[in-house]
Order: structure tokens, then sequence, then C-alpha cells
């Protein structure tokens, strides 16, 4: 099978889950016999844009995504047509490359993408975030999860004094934006990484048509996390690894602030990432105890984790699918994380009973990770087979998209009904 993998994320010298993603799914599928090339932007430099990523393909520099002078900041509102023009561009570019592939597959932050792409195209775009139906794609809001519907009172995330106006041109933004995705979804197949995407979208468009999306959770390379836990030495008692952005999303400030004092003598926190708050984390928590690493590439980061005692993820915004979980479960570490977004549903990838620690809140979370610290750490053999490992869950992804349909006749047949009702 021909696929073109699309995304907005790539390339770049630091990727985050959802690069990562798309390339580890198409590393896997070139592994498998498959013939597939990446498409992205092509405004982050030509050179060796697949190696900088760590593609074994080809990869295509298609797309720009440079900012015409939108000033949604300046203006305090979300503009109404900024979104779907870069869908727009993104469309146009799938349709000058797709001649050849048996299926276009992307990865980004623009739903309604899909509008845009011919209709005789075999189009398949997977969410990886909340930004089905949030514009600022996380519904994080004041350092808690927003559960707000109403669409002019997004404005608050742009405009924290916002008049009437402002509301209104929001409100535009908000509605269209959902409009175009839920037509978007309508017309072509569709994937979310956990069934929580799926029913927050309902939660904000009921009635959507999903009749052709599928839940379908994100994967890892199995075989490679297996070799790196197989070389790891044996986990270090009391080590402790954080991974992620350091922002206030992660929930890195909350969860250092919960465990200053309470953390056993023998405890030493490990944080890998970079963002706005790690240079104000660690003036007021850094020491000999608690090290910010920074960013580190992805063997390191995995070779760090593999001889943790066990890993936490204490994000505060609801994560749709973990990679960073899925990752920790894998290499066989007990990992301690927040019961939010579709993290409890990761639970049935455990290599054994116990693995992934669920926690209600902040101070629940500190308390199971010191009561993890009092025991030894747990050195389990690897598995030979891994729940979510790309192999397993790939034949899934290659039935989606064998799917056959007459996408034309189906969009002209919802867009009339669209229009008469």
């Amino acid at each position: 099978m021909r696929i073109l993998m699309v995304s907005e994320d790539l390339p770049g010298e630091q990727i985050g889950g959802l690069g990562k993603h798309v390339v580890t799914l198409a590393n896997r599928m070139l592994a498998d016999g498959h013939e597939v090339e990446i498409l992205g932007r092509d405004d982050r430099g030509r050179d060796d844009c697949a190696g900088q990523i760590g593609f074994k393909g080809r990869f295509r520099p298609g797309f720009d995504q440079a900012r015409p002078g939108w000033k949604e900041l300046q203006l305090g509102v979300f503009n109404p047509l900024k979104r779907p023009y870069f869908a727009r561009k993104i469309g146009r570019a799938i349709n000058e490359h797709a001649h050849g592939f048996d299926v276009v597959h992307y990865h980004g932050h623009l739903p309604m993408v899909g509008l845009h792409v011919e209709p005789d195209i075999n189009y398949v775009q997977t969410r990886h975030d909340q930004g089905s139906e949030c514009l600022t794609h996380l519904r994080f809001r004041d350092g808690e999860v927003c559960d707000n519907l109403v669409p002019g009172d997004c404005s608050a995330c742009i405009a924290r004094q916002a008049g009437p106006m402002r509301k209104t041109v929001t409100a535009i933004a908000v509605n269209g934006y959902r409009e175009q995705t839920a037509r978007a979804f309508a017309r072509h197949k569709t994937v979310f990484v956990s069934d929580f995407l799926r029913r927050q979208f309902l939660r904000a468009v009921p009635g959507a048509d999903l009749s052709r999306c599928r839940v379908i959770h994100n994967f890892v390379d199995y075989p490679r996390l297996k070799a790196v836990a197989e070389a790891a030495p044996a986990p270090r008692p009391g080590d402790v690894v954080l991974v992620g952005r350091v922002d206030k999303g992660k929930g890195f400030a909350e969860f250092l602030a919960a465990a200053e004092g309470r953390l056993p003598p023998h405890a030493r926190l490990h944080i890998v990432g970079d963002g706005p708050q790690r240079a104000e984390l660690e003036a007021r928590h850094g020491g000999e105890r608690v090290r910010f690493l920074g960013w580190q590439d992805y063997p390191a980061t995995l070779a760090l984790s593999a001889r943790a005692h066990l890993c936490v993820v204490p994000s505060l915004c609801e994560e749709a699918c973990s990679t960073t979980v899925l990752e920790a479960l894998a290499l066989g570490r007990q990992c301690v994380a927040l019961a939010r977004g579709g993290t409890p549903e990761l639970a049935q990838y455990q290599l054994y009973e116990g693995q992934l620690q669920l926690a209600d809140s902040m101070d629940e979370l500190v308390g199971r990770l010191c009561a993890e610290l009092a025991e030894p750490p747990r050195r389990a053999e690897p598995a030979p087979l891994f729940g979510a490992d790309a192999g397993r869950l790939l034949p899934r992804l290659l039935e989606l998209y064998a799917e056959q349909t007459n996408l034309l006749d189906r969009y002209v047949h919802l867009e009339q009904r669209r229009h008469a009702g």
C-alpha cells in the first residue's frame, strides 16, 4: 500500500508527541513493506528533513504555515477566517501530492482540512487532542480543565475582559469551526486516539455524524522499547522520572509543590523537558534531589525512564492518549498519573497488575508515589507482546484505510441535507 502521511508539526528539531507518533507509525509501516512518505512544512528548511526527524523514508516539503498578520492577540478575538485559511492551504497541498497514493493520512491541528481535500482521495485524519472543538486544543484555562461549552465564552482564552463585540466575533469563529469539523468528520474517515476525545466532541456538537469515525489508541514501537528495557541496568531505588513540556497544563509546578517535604530521603526527581515554567521551577525547587535535565533526545529519554524506580505523569490537562504513559508501561516501569482525559483507558496495556497507578488529585498522586517508593523497584521481565505496539494496532488502521465507500455521493447527500435543514 502507498501511504502519504501529512502533518504541519514536521519537520522540527524538537518534535512533540504528535510528531513522534507520525514518525513511529510511518517507520513501522515501512518496515512492514508499505511505501510511505511524509508531507510536511517547507518553511523549516529543506535539507535532510527525514534524517532530522528520524524518518527512514522520503520527506516532501509541501506547505508553509507563515502567519499573514492575523493579530488575534492584539484584537482579543478568535478570527473566524484564520483556521479555515490554513486548512485550505494544507488541503491544496494534499490535492497536489496525493496522486499515486492509496491513502492520505493527516495528523494535525486543523480538523476541517478534509473539507478541502478532493472527494475522490482516500483521506483519513487522526485527532490527537481536543482541537476538534476547542480552538486552543487543550480545554485548559486558568490552571483548570475548562468544561464551558458556550462559544462566546471562549473569548476568555484570548482576552480577559472581552466585551459583547469580542464575544460575538469569537462565537462566530467557534461555531464555524465546530460546524466545519462536523462536516469533515461526516465526509471522510476519522480516528480518535481515545474514546474520551470522541465523547468530548459529541458533548460539544450533539448529533454529529461520527459513523465514519473509529477509536484507535496511540501506539509505540515496542520492539525498540523492549530492547531498551532489556539493556537497561537494574532500576535505581528512589529515582523518579517525569517527561514533558514544562508548562501549566503538564502539572509540574503543582506536583513539586505537593511533593515538597513529603518524599522519602532516597527520592531523586529527574525532570526531562523544557518550557516556559522551567526557569522559575528550577530556581524554586532545583537541587541535588530535584534535577532539571532540559530537553533530551528520544534515546536518552527512554534510557532514563528504563532505569527509574517509577515514572510520574502529573498532567492537569486532560491528556488524550499519553504516549509518555504508554512508553513507561512498555518499558516495564510503574507509572503514577492523574486519572484524567484518556489516561484511564490505558490501564488495559499494563504488563502486570498495579503497574499504572491512577489518582484523582495531586495530593493522592504524591501519596501513591511515596507508597511505591517505600517498596523495592519492580523489575519485570520484558513481555513478548505489548497491547499498544504498532504491530498489534496497525491491522485496525489498515482495515480503515481499505474501507471503501463512494465519498462523492455521500458528501453530496450530506450537503443536500445540510442546506435543506
